[in-house]
Protein backbone atom coordinates (compact mmCIF):
# COMPACT_ATOMS: atom_id res chain seq x y z
CA UNK A 1 0.00 0.00 0.00
CA UNK A 2 1.12 3.51 -0.99
CA UNK A 3 1.48 5.82 1.75
CA UNK A 4 0.75 9.50 0.71
CA UNK A 5 0.29 13.06 2.40
CA UNK A 6 -3.32 14.39 3.00
CA UNK A 7 -4.00 17.49 0.54
CA UNK A 8 -4.88 20.37 2.85
CA UNK A 9 -8.14 22.16 2.66
CA UNK A 10 -7.33 24.49 0.57
CA UNK A 11 -5.89 22.16 -1.87
CA UNK A 12 -9.02 20.15 -2.71
CA UNK A 13 -10.68 23.53 -3.81
CA UNK A 14 -7.80 23.24 -6.53
CA UNK A 15 -8.61 20.05 -7.86
CA UNK A 16 -9.29 21.29 -11.53
CA UNK A 17 -11.64 18.98 -12.74
CA UNK A 18 -12.11 15.41 -12.35
CA UNK A 19 -14.19 13.41 -15.35
CA UNK A 20 -16.09 10.01 -14.53
CA UNK A 21 -16.95 8.91 -17.99
CA UNK A 22 -19.52 5.27 -19.07
CA UNK A 23 -22.57 4.06 -20.40
CA UNK A 24 -25.78 4.47 -18.89
CA UNK A 25 -26.35 2.61 -15.53
CA UNK A 26 -22.94 1.98 -14.32
CA UNK A 27 -23.51 4.22 -11.45
CA UNK A 28 -21.66 8.18 -12.49
CA UNK A 29 -24.11 10.63 -11.31
CA UNK A 30 -24.61 8.83 -7.94
CA UNK A 31 -20.62 8.48 -7.91
CA UNK A 32 -19.66 11.86 -9.30
CA UNK A 33 -22.36 13.48 -6.60
CA UNK A 34 -21.15 11.95 -3.39
CA UNK A 35 -16.96 12.24 -4.24
CA UNK A 36 -17.95 16.23 -4.99
CA UNK A 37 -19.44 16.39 -1.69
CA UNK A 38 -16.73 14.31 -0.23
CA UNK A 39 -14.36 16.52 -1.60
CA UNK A 40 -15.86 19.84 -1.19
CA UNK A 41 -16.32 20.80 -4.79
CA UNK A 42 -18.88 21.33 -7.26
CA UNK A 43 -20.79 18.67 -8.90
CA UNK A 44 -21.10 19.06 -12.90
CA UNK A 45 -24.39 16.67 -14.05
CA UNK A 46 -23.52 16.94 -18.07
CA UNK A 47 -26.31 14.00 -18.88
CA UNK A 48 -28.65 16.41 -17.17
CA UNK A 49 -27.69 19.28 -19.68
CA UNK A 50 -28.99 16.83 -22.64
CA UNK A 51 -31.92 15.79 -20.20
CA UNK A 52 -32.88 19.27 -20.38
CA UNK A 53 -32.68 19.58 -24.05
CA UNK A 54 -34.23 16.68 -24.86
CA UNK A 55 -37.37 17.96 -22.29
CA UNK A 56 -37.20 21.69 -24.43
CA UNK A 57 -37.13 19.44 -27.81
CA UNK A 58 -39.85 17.01 -26.70
CA UNK A 59 -42.09 20.18 -25.44
CA UNK A 60 -42.03 21.43 -28.62
CA UNK A 61 -43.55 18.51 -30.25
CA UNK A 62 -39.49 18.10 -32.31
CA UNK A 63 -39.08 14.86 -33.57
CA UNK A 64 -35.46 13.78 -31.66
CA UNK A 65 -33.85 12.49 -34.50
CA UNK A 66 -34.26 16.00 -36.46
CA UNK A 67 -30.74 16.77 -36.14
CA UNK A 68 -31.51 20.35 -37.71
CA UNK A 69 -34.13 21.37 -35.36
CA UNK A 70 -32.60 19.65 -32.20
CA UNK A 71 -29.50 22.19 -33.14
CA UNK A 72 -31.67 25.02 -33.70
CA UNK A 73 -32.80 24.50 -30.37
CA UNK A 74 -30.03 23.93 -28.27
CA UNK A 75 -28.50 27.30 -29.89
CA UNK A 76 -32.17 29.15 -28.57
CA UNK A 77 -32.33 27.65 -25.22
CA UNK A 78 -30.29 28.35 -21.81
CA UNK A 79 -28.83 25.59 -19.65
CA UNK A 80 -27.44 26.05 -16.67
CA UNK A 81 -27.09 25.25 -13.11
CA UNK A 82 -28.56 26.50 -9.64
CA UNK A 83 -24.87 25.77 -7.88
CA UNK A 84 -26.57 27.25 -4.72
CA UNK A 85 -28.47 23.43 -4.18
CA UNK A 86 -27.51 20.56 -3.50
CA UNK A 87 -27.08 18.84 -5.59
CA UNK A 88 -27.04 21.86 -8.21
CA UNK A 89 -30.37 21.70 -10.01
CA UNK A 90 -30.50 22.07 -13.92
CA UNK A 91 -32.31 25.18 -14.96
CA UNK A 92 -33.61 25.24 -18.72
CA UNK A 93 -34.45 29.23 -19.57
CA UNK A 94 -34.30 29.69 -16.08
CA UNK A 95 -36.64 27.10 -14.76
CA UNK A 96 -35.55 24.02 -12.53
CA UNK A 97 -36.63 20.95 -14.28
CA UNK A 98 -37.41 18.65 -11.30
CA UNK A 99 -38.42 15.04 -11.89
CA UNK A 100 -39.32 15.73 -15.30
CA UNK A 101 -35.36 14.31 -16.17
CA UNK A 102 -35.51 11.28 -15.23
CA UNK A 103 -38.52 10.23 -17.55
CA UNK A 104 -38.41 7.40 -19.81
CA UNK A 105 -39.39 9.09 -22.83
CA UNK A 106 -36.57 12.30 -21.73
CA UNK A 107 -34.13 9.72 -21.41
CA UNK A 108 -34.55 7.91 -24.74
CA UNK A 109 -34.46 11.44 -26.32
CA UNK A 110 -31.61 12.33 -24.24
CA UNK A 111 -29.58 9.92 -26.21
CA UNK A 112 -31.01 10.57 -29.73
CA UNK A 113 -29.86 14.29 -29.44
CA UNK A 114 -26.96 13.88 -28.36
CA UNK A 115 -25.97 12.19 -31.45
CA UNK A 116 -25.47 15.64 -33.81
CA UNK A 117 -21.81 17.01 -33.81
CA UNK A 118 -23.39 20.74 -33.76
CA UNK A 119 -25.67 19.86 -30.47
CA UNK A 120 -22.43 18.50 -28.68
CA UNK A 121 -20.54 21.34 -29.77
CA UNK A 122 -22.84 24.01 -28.15
CA UNK A 123 -23.06 21.83 -24.62
CA UNK A 124 -19.22 21.07 -25.06
CA UNK A 125 -18.83 24.42 -25.27
CA UNK A 126 -21.12 25.25 -21.97
CA UNK A 127 -19.67 22.60 -19.85
CA UNK A 128 -15.91 24.23 -20.32
CA UNK A 129 -17.09 27.20 -19.50
CA UNK A 130 -18.25 25.97 -16.24
CA UNK A 131 -15.02 24.11 -16.36
CA UNK A 132 -13.18 27.21 -16.06
CA UNK A 133 -15.13 29.41 -13.92
CA UNK A 134 -14.97 26.41 -10.49
CA UNK A 135 -11.57 26.04 -9.07
CA UNK A 136 -12.61 22.32 -8.43
CA UNK A 137 -15.05 20.53 -10.36
CA UNK A 138 -16.19 16.57 -10.63
CA UNK A 139 -17.86 16.28 -13.95
CA UNK A 140 -19.69 13.09 -15.15
CA UNK A 141 -20.81 12.26 -18.86
CA UNK A 142 -19.78 10.16 -22.04
CA UNK A 143 -16.87 12.03 -23.27
CA UNK A 144 -15.62 14.26 -20.23
CA UNK A 145 -12.52 13.00 -20.24
CA UNK A 146 -11.75 12.17 -23.87
CA UNK A 147 -13.28 15.38 -25.58
CA UNK A 148 -14.45 18.14 -22.96
CA UNK A 149 -11.80 18.05 -20.11
CA UNK A 150 -8.43 16.10 -21.63
CA UNK A 151 -6.34 17.41 -19.31
CA UNK A 152 -8.63 16.69 -16.22
CA UNK A 153 -6.33 16.17 -13.13
CA UNK A 154 -7.86 12.22 -13.06
CA UNK A 155 -10.08 10.96 -14.82
CA UNK A 156 -12.48 7.42 -14.23
CA UNK A 157 -14.29 5.23 -17.01
CA UNK A 158 -17.18 3.41 -14.81
CA UNK A 159 -18.76 -0.19 -16.11
CA UNK A 160 -20.86 -2.70 -15.37
CA UNK A 161 -22.55 -5.57 -17.32
CA UNK A 162 -25.54 -4.75 -19.74
CA UNK A 163 -27.25 -6.61 -17.19
CA UNK A 164 -26.91 -5.04 -14.06
CA UNK A 165 -27.09 -2.07 -15.47
CA UNK A 166 -30.65 -2.30 -16.48
CA UNK A 167 -31.80 -3.86 -13.55
CA UNK A 168 -30.38 -0.55 -12.12
CA UNK A 169 -32.45 1.43 -14.10
CA UNK A 170 -35.64 -0.51 -13.05
CA UNK A 171 -34.92 -0.19 -9.53
CA UNK A 172 -34.42 3.40 -10.29
CA UNK A 173 -37.76 3.88 -11.92
CA UNK A 174 -39.47 1.37 -9.79
CA UNK A 175 -38.43 3.33 -6.50
CA UNK A 176 -39.67 6.62 -7.91
CA UNK A 177 -43.20 4.92 -8.25
CA UNK A 178 -42.87 5.28 -12.48
CA UNK A 179 -44.21 2.47 -14.00
CA UNK A 180 -41.72 0.61 -16.30
CA UNK A 181 -41.68 -2.11 -18.89
CA UNK A 182 -39.20 -3.83 -17.56
CA UNK A 183 -38.91 -6.48 -20.90
CA UNK A 184 -37.83 -3.30 -22.76
CA UNK A 185 -35.08 -1.85 -20.56
CA UNK A 186 -32.55 -4.04 -21.54
CA UNK A 187 -32.98 -3.60 -24.97
CA UNK A 188 -32.87 -0.10 -24.92
CA UNK A 189 -29.50 0.28 -22.75
CA UNK A 190 -28.07 -2.03 -25.64
CA UNK A 191 -29.24 -0.01 -27.90
CA UNK A 192 -28.14 3.35 -26.63
CA UNK A 193 -24.99 1.89 -25.91
CA UNK A 194 -24.43 1.31 -29.36
CA UNK A 195 -25.71 4.90 -30.40
CA UNK A 196 -23.49 6.33 -28.17
CA UNK A 197 -20.17 4.61 -28.65
CA UNK A 198 -20.82 4.47 -32.60
CA UNK A 199 -21.64 8.43 -33.14
CA UNK A 200 -19.02 10.29 -35.22
CA UNK A 201 -18.55 13.32 -32.24
CA UNK A 202 -17.63 12.42 -29.11
CA UNK A 203 -18.79 8.85 -28.59
CA UNK A 204 -18.75 6.57 -25.36
CA UNK A 205 -15.02 5.73 -25.08
CA UNK A 206 -12.12 5.31 -22.29
CA UNK A 207 -10.00 7.80 -22.24
CA UNK A 208 -6.35 6.07 -22.35
CA UNK A 209 -4.98 7.39 -19.28
CA UNK A 210 -8.37 6.69 -16.97
CA UNK A 211 -8.76 4.74 -14.46
CA UNK A 212 -11.16 1.93 -15.22
CA UNK A 213 -13.58 0.18 -12.44
CA UNK A 214 -15.92 -2.34 -13.08
CA UNK A 215 -18.71 -1.71 -10.90
CA UNK A 216 -20.68 -4.91 -11.10
CA UNK A 217 -21.43 -6.16 -7.91
CA UNK A 218 -19.61 -3.92 -6.12
CA UNK A 219 -20.94 -1.53 -3.37
CA UNK A 220 -21.76 1.92 -4.44
CA UNK A 221 -19.89 3.16 -1.27
CA UNK A 222 -16.73 0.51 -2.27
CA UNK A 223 -16.30 2.40 -5.68
CA UNK A 224 -16.69 6.40 -4.13
CA UNK A 225 -13.61 4.91 -1.54
CA UNK A 226 -11.24 3.74 -4.64
CA UNK A 227 -12.03 7.03 -6.36
CA UNK A 228 -11.14 9.52 -3.67
CA UNK A 229 -7.95 7.02 -2.80
CA UNK A 230 -6.95 7.80 -6.86
CA UNK A 231 -7.48 11.59 -6.41
CA UNK A 232 -5.92 11.64 -3.44
CA UNK A 233 -2.47 10.63 -4.58
CA UNK A 234 -3.16 12.67 -7.49
CA UNK A 235 -2.79 15.51 -5.38
CA UNK A 236 -0.48 14.32 -3.26
CA UNK A 237 1.91 13.63 -6.20
CA UNK A 238 1.91 9.51 -4.95
CA UNK A 239 1.63 7.36 -8.58
CA UNK A 240 0.40 8.49 -11.82
CA UNK A 241 -3.37 8.15 -11.22
CA UNK A 242 -3.96 6.03 -14.10
CA UNK A 243 -3.81 1.98 -13.35
CA UNK A 244 -6.80 -0.04 -13.79
CA UNK A 245 -8.97 -0.96 -10.56
CA UNK A 246 -11.02 -3.82 -12.33
CA UNK A 247 -13.38 -5.80 -9.92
Amino acid sequence: MVAYLRPRSADLQQTGVITIDGPAGAGKTSTARALADRLGVAFLDTGAMYRGLAVAVLDRGIDPDDAAAVSAVASEVQLDFDWSAQPPTLLLDGKPMGGRLRDPDVTRASSQVAVDGRVRQHLVRAQQRMGRERPGLVTEGRDQGSVVFPDATVKFYLDATPEIRADRRIQQWLGEGRSVDESKVLGEIRQRDHRDSTRADGPLTCAGDAVRIDTSGVPIDQVIETMHDHVMRALSGVGDGCESEQR
